[in-house]
C-alpha cells in the first residue's frame, strides 16, 4: 500500500477545551477512501523523562498518585515541556525539581509518541549520569517520594505489573539493553 492511502486531510476543526496542560480538539478528516470522519485529539506540549543512574548502578525512581490511575505509580521523573523549552533544558529542569539531582551527564535515550491514537504527546527520554545532590523542588501539585531500585530489581517489576507506566517501562528496558542486563 502507498503512503498517499494512509494520510486524513482536515477539512473542519474545532477546540473544545483549553486548558493549563491539555487542549482537545475535534477535526473531521476525510480518509484517502474518501470517507468522512471525525477525531478528537488531546493537544500537548509534549514531554520529557529521565533515567538517572547513580555511580551504584540505581535507578532514582518517583512513587506520586496519578488521579485518572486513581493510584500511587512508581515511575521515572519526567515532566511536561514548557512552551518553546528544549527538551535537554527541561530534562536538567525536572531531575532537579523532583529529585534533587543535577547530572554530570544527560544524553539522549529515545523518542516516542505516548497515544498517537488520541494525543499530539511527544516524549523525550533521557539518560543522566554523574549525579549530583541538590535540593529538590516539586511543583506545589505534586508529591512525591523518592525511591531508588537496580536493574535487577525493576526488571520483574514490569512483568509483574508493579511497574505499569509506559515512559517507565521504556526507559528502563532500553537502559537495560544498553548496559547488558
Amino acid at each position: 500500500m502507498r503512503l498517499e492511502n494512509f494520510r486524513e486531510t482536515t477539512t473542519a476543526s474545532e477546540t473544545i477545551y483549553e486548558g493549563r496542560v491539555i487542549n482537545l480538539r475535534k477535526d473531521e478528516v476525510r480518509l484517502s477512501n474518501g470517507h468522512i470522519t471525525q477525531r478528537e485529539i488531546v493537544e500537548h506540549q509534549g514531554a520529557i523523562c529521565i533515567v538517572p543512574v547513580d555511580k551504584d548502578g540505581k535507578i532514582m525512581m518517583v512513587r506520586q498518585f496519578r488521579k485518572p490511575a486513581e493510584q500511587a505509580l512508581l515511575e521515572l521523573p519526567a515532566g511536561s515541556l514548557e512552551k518553546d523549552e528544549d527538551p535537554l533544558d527541561c530534562a536538567h529542569r525536572e531531575l532537579l525539581e523532583e529529585c534533587g539531582l543535577k547530572a554530570g551527564r544527560m544524553a539522549p535515550l529515545f523518542q516516542c509518541y505516548l497515544a498517537p491514537g488520541y494525543s499530539s504527546e511527544y516524549m523525550y527520554g533521557f539518560l543522566a549520569q554523574d549525579l549530583e545532590q541538590a535540593k529538590a523542588q516539586p511543583e506545589e501539585d505534586e508529591i512525591l517520594v523518592l525511591e531508588s531500585y537496580s536493574l535487577q530489581e525493576l526488571l520483574p517489576m514490569i512483568t509483574d505489573g508493579r511497574i505499569r507506566d509506559a515512559k517507565t517501562i521504556c526507559g528502563v528496558l532500553l537502559w537495560a539493553r544498553i548496559s547488558g542486563v
